[in-house]
């Protein structure tokens, strides 16, 4: 039984004292196959401590200095990563070097799986952290040269396209049969596998949707009001204009249940440019771009010319820049991912409609809206454009639903790593049952469902506490998006940083009223022709077949 500690802040503890009724075990660690050159020396095998099934518990006494916060118990699992089998294997005077980024947003979890993984083999996993608008660039020197000091690096599974052919591939034994990837759904194992290689160590899985209030939508106080002020009926947002609309009517607002001293507005939202805005940012232009009867994709037409000045494009950033001038939390411009999930959870917006991280914080024991929250779908649009006949459709049921399956954190092993068995074990005790369950229900580690256990109401009600109504509307949610067949994938080619970095520039500057929306992303379409004739043209289009293989699916 997986149960919550609903104290303010405790230490941790994996490895405290445990009565242990059976006997401790000697396992044979598999063999490494000795002729693949960089495994390393491997572990050497000794007895179990900790027991078959034993209590993870994160709670008690401190082995990192930032301690989760709020964290639960689980029994250990029984597949091939598990606390008990992980300290079987001795590791003892070998070190890895993990490249992540700082906490909370997966930093933490790395620390703190990191030092339990060192207390139960012996050896030492050091994690360097890097600001995430660094991420790219330091990876990307470091497999380019040739001399990479790290064993794991932390990644967006978009950059695939670029650094697949750097990757050590996963061996199937972590994706199959016992392996702790095996329960991963599909569509995951797909965005983390390249030609049918399994090159990314999948320990999230990423989809952006709608985070609502319910003491505004549902109270009939809130519904008078808004009828009041708009002639309009209130209820959840089925397009961005209606989004939009209420979050104008609403900002500033104080809802029933709002904690004292806190400041409401209409939206909580993504700004900053060099802290995943660019991710916020598609959002808001999916259903007028991704038209369901255009196969040619959504991020370049069938001939590569680029989509990202069109006017679906054009669109989703007049109504960004509207947001950031009307109905964000002040200060909100400069707000990041771990900004937003801990402004959410505080009870400062109406909305959110990013990763699951702000629908997380806000369940937990010390959110103050805790249980009025509810998820749906993000916002679909009334028209959307076809890139092809160069015209706005009118979608069928008058609303076009366009589900942005985001990048997800992933890991991965560097090909030229001289200890890849250790890095494997670290990252497979990182991703094993117990962990997992932990880190899922800690809203600020970055770590969402991806496997099919994640997806069963017992976990969230009847183990953390969650209330029933909200966590079943977010299941239908994550449900309906794993079966849309009209789903927006990141740009998974070479070039996916320069890309990406040119559109949140093009963005910011909008954003700041420095250019018109059109006349920004004009500058960022000149600005993608210019990368794809560096990188050259046939090669990105040879990768793009990638993304529309998942788009088309």
């Amino acid at each position: 039984m997986f149960k919550f500690r609903k104290s303010k802040l405790r230490t941790i503890s994996v490895l405290a004292p445990i009565a242990v009724a059976t006997a401790l075990v000697v396992s044979t660690v598999p063999n490494v196959n000795a002729a693949d050159a960089g495994m390393g020396p491997g572990p050497k095998a000794k007895a179990a401590s900790f027991p078959v099934g034993g209590l993870v518990d994160y709670s008690k006494q401190p082995y990192t200095p930032n301690a989760y916060k709020g964290t639960a118990t689980t029994k250990d699992g029984n597949r091939d990563c598990s606390y008990n089998k992980t300290s079987m294997k001795d590791y003892k005077g070998q070190t890895i070097r993990v490249l992540a980024p700082p906490p909370p947003n997966m930093g933490e979890p790395m620390e703190q799986h990191g030092a339990m993984f060192g207390k139960l083999t012996g050896g030492k996993v050091i994690v360097d952290h890097v600001p995430i608008g660094e991420l790219y660039s330091k990876a990307q020197t470091a497999f380019q040269t040739g001399v990479s000091p790290w064993d794991v690096t932390v990644n967006f599974s978009t950059w695939i396209g670029d650094f697949q052919q750097y990757y050590y591939s996963i061996p199937t034994k972590y994706t199959s049969g016992n392996g702790e990837l095996a329960t991963m759904l599909p569509l995951y194992k797909g965005i983390y596998s390249w030609n049918g290689q399994t090159k990314l160590f999948g320990i999230d899985a990423d989809r952006h949707f709608l985070k609502y209030r319910t003491d505004v939508i549902d109270d009939p106080a809130a519904q008078a009001f808004y009828k009041e002020k708009t002639g309009k009926t209130l209820g959840i947002p089925a397009t961005w204009t209606d989004y939009n609309l209420m979050a104008k009517t609403f900002n500033g607002y104080k809802p029933a249940h709002q904690p004292a001293g806190v400041p409401f507005s209409g939206s909580v939202e993504i700004m900053k440019r060099d802290d995943l805005m660019w991710s916020a940012f598609i959002n808001r232009v999916a259903p007028y771009a991704k038209n369901p009867a255009v196969k040619t994709g959504f991020w370049f037409d069938a001939n590569m010319v680029p989509q990202v000045n069109n006017p679906g494009f054009v669109r989703g950033l007049t109504e960004f820049v509207d947001a950031a001038k009307n109905y964000i939390p002040q200060g909100g411009t400069n707000f990041g991912l771990s900004d937003e999930i801990s402004a959410y959870g505080a009870g400062k917006g109406l909305f959110s409609y990013t990763w699951d991280d702000a629908w997380s914080q806000s369940n937990q024991p010390d959110s103050p809206i805790k249980g009025y929250v509810k998820a749906a779908p993000n916002p679909g649009a009334e028209t959307v454009w076809n890139s092809v006949t160069k015209k706005w459709d009118t979608p069928a049921g008058g609303v076009n639903r366009a589900p942005y399956i985001a990048w997800g954190w992933s890991s991965a092993i560097p090909a030229n790593s001289k200890n890849k068995q250790m890095a494997l074990d670290f990252l497979c005790f990182f991703a094993n049952e117990a962990n997992h369950q932990i880190d899922l229900s800690i809203g600020r580690t970055g770590v969402n469902p991806s496997r099919s256990g994640d997806f069963t109401k017992d976990f969230w009600v009847k183990n953390l506490g969650w209330g029933d109504a909200p966590t079943q509307s977010w299941l239908d949610t994550l449900n309906t998006y794993t079966n849309s067949k009209n789903r927006v994938f990141d740009l998974r080619v070479p070039g996916n940083g320069q890309f990406m970095s040119a559109l949140a520039d093009g963005v910011a500057l909008a954003l700041a009223g420095q250019k018109t929306p059109q006349q920004a992303l004009d500058d960022v379409a000149a600005k993608w022709n210019d990368i794809l004739n560096q990188i050259g043209k046939d090669k990105v289009k040879t990768a793009y077949a990638n993304v529309l293989k998942l788009e088309n699916s």
